[in-house]
């Protein structure tokens, strides 16, 4: 199944999933749908108007900006800015090897360290991360899947040397690597080993960190790799309810595990399509865990979100435009009801922000809760004719696709359909893009003689050389023998039915480096090919 235009004669509009826009909404439009029933309460199944009663009332989004780049130290240095400068929550950006199980100093991290994020290869660096910042009042959110556990983990060890009670630690991990199967790429293991790593840490942070979100299921990376809002929201929920299965079948009680689960979307362009994808994908989760699942407790029904911006709709042409998209993007996912937001830099198609970049995106989500008045109401734009229409028309196209889905097997076993999907979809967008039927502003039209003379943020090449350093004086200064105990501990799980996050802990927090601990993982699970999955 695949989203494309809607028919129409020369004056048809569609969004970018492609429904038809009519060209004027009244009582007449949302006539046919039980909006009392759809709507429901604010705080109240099925959701559509956000998962708290009072939603922005009682307190604005998280301002949640990422972060992660060069050296653990700079690093700390930028999240200490973000805080004095009002950012009550933390996103960790981690560096390519990071993200691949890989330490600074493995042949294939050459080039790579430090460059899209920050390199940790073990405590000591997260350690250096968070010098100053207590683990016990902030809350972090870390972009990490395939290593997810081990990052958590060494989080965790550093709340632990810092003496504060672990068991209270707030804040995400995204830990989503079937939409890395999906879009992205950054896989290691093959999806089995990786479904039980999930939910091994499922468990883990039930009985451990209960104030954890054990997952942050991700569309954002499906949208940028060019699918539809459509396809964004059943993707991504055809994926959450592959977790959730495969928890169930773990053992784990519905109830007991998702109420920290969370979602991660993007906020594009579209302005109320994005706002009607965020209400729809709320409703229709509620709906599924319910139906579907079985779950009594409505907090496993509430489909808690971060939003970020669109990374892939900002340009490098004219990029101060981009400030104006990004404060767009925003709202979107504001009135959408999102418990945190992160806006992009202006400046990122050229580089990673800089420091003056990181903080306009940040006021331009403080100016948005201060002044804007959305605040003072919840979902502003709910009943309204477009909106309704709009949230109805996506839920139902996406659950058709969470079927089709369903009906090939589940999230796991449609990998490769759901990666064709996304690729039809964003070589369609690009079409439309050449023709002009799609309109970019400094792209294919209002184009003007390049000139680009912002200043970017350049990394230094002595960094790595650095950090490699370092990884190997961690090396050196340990109980080596007991470091290889550990590391035999963590294989014999991964050979058994343990949860491999007990024996994963010992092992960090005796110095093993996160490329050594996945390193054993990788021996005993082996590597995903996505050439060879392809081929069957």
């Amino acid at each position: 199944m695949s989203e494309g235009p809607a028919p129409g004669g020369v004056d048809a509009r569609t969004t970018d999933s492609g429904v038809l826009i009519e060209r004027v909404y009244d009582a007449a439009s949302v006539a046919h749908l039980d909006l009392a029933e759809r709507l429901g309460e604010p705080g109240h199944y099925p959701f559509t108007r956000g998962v708290h009663g009072d939603m922005y009332r009682r307190k604005p989004w998280t301002m949640r900006q990422y972060a992660g780049f060069a050296t653990a130290e700079e690093t700390n240095e930028r999240f200490r800015y973000l805080l004095a400068n009002g950012a009550p929550g933390l996103s960790v950006a981690f560096d390519l090897p990071t993200q691949l199980g890989m330490d600074s100093d493995d042949p294939l991290a050459e080039g790579e360290v430090g460059r899209v994020g920050v390199a940790i290869d073990s405590i000591e660096d997260m350690k250096r991360v968070f010098d100053g910042i207590p683990l016990d009042q902030v809350s972090t959110s870390m972009t990490i899947n395939a290593p997810a556990a081990v990052l958590l983990l060494l989080y965790q060890l550093v709340g632990e040397e810092q003496g504060v009670d672990t068991r209270g630690l707030r804040g995400t991990i995204q830990n989503d690597v079937l939409k890395e199967y999906i879009a992205r790429g950054n896989y290691i293991y093959p999806p089995k080993a990786s479904m039980r790593l999930t939910t091994d840490t499922f468990a883990y942070c039930a009985a451990e960190l209960p104030r954890w979100n054990t997952i942050s299921i991700s569309g954002y990376h499906i949208r940028e790799a060019g699918s539809t809002a459509v396809q964004e929201i059943a993707f991504t929920i055809a994926d959450g309810m592959a977790y959730v299965r495969g928890a169930m079948d773990a053992g784990l009680q519905v109830d007991k595990f998702a109420p920290r689960l969370s979602f991660f979307f993007n906020a594009h362009s579209n302005f109320m399509e994005e706002v009607a994808k965020f209400r729809a994908a709320r409703r229709l989760w509620a709906r599924i865990m319910r139906e579907r699942f079985g779950a009594q407790d409505e907090r496993s029904m509430t489909l808690r979100f971060h939003a970020q911006t669109g990374g892939s709709t900002l340009t490098a042409q004219q990029p101060d435009n981009n400030v104006v998209r990004v404060a767009l993007q925003v709202l979107s996912a504001a009135l959408g009801g999102a418990q945190s937001v992160h806006a992009n830099g202006f400046d990122e198609a050229l580089a990673l922000p800089t420091e003056h970049s990181a903080k306009l995106a940040l006021r331009t989500q403080q100016i948005i809760a201060a002044e804007t008045g959305i605040c003072d109401t919840v979902d502003p734009l709910g009943g309204g004719f477009f909106l309704e229409s709009l949230t109805a028309e996506l839920e139902e196209r996406a659950e058709a696709l969470i079927n089709e889905v369903e009906e090939r097997g589940g999230a796991v076993e449609c990998i490769e359909f759901m990666r064709d999907a996304i690729a039809d979809a964003a070589y369609r967008w690009h079409q439309a893009l050449r023709d002009g039927e799609r309109q970019v502003v400094g792209l294919n039209v209002q184009v003007e003689p390049e000139e680009t003379d912002v200043d970017i943020l350049k990394i230094d090449p002595e960094i790595e050389r650095a950090q490699v350093r370092r990884v190997q004086d961690v090396r050196a200064g340990r109980d080596e023998a007991a470091v290889r105990g550990h590391l035999e501990r963590v294989r014999a799980a991964a050979q058994g039915a343990d949860n491999l996050l007990y024996p994963m802990r010992d092992a960090l927090r005796a110095r093993a480096t996160v490329g050594e601990v996945c390193g054993v993982l990788r021996e005993e699970y082996g590597e995903y090919d996505k050439l060879l999955a392809a081929r069957g």
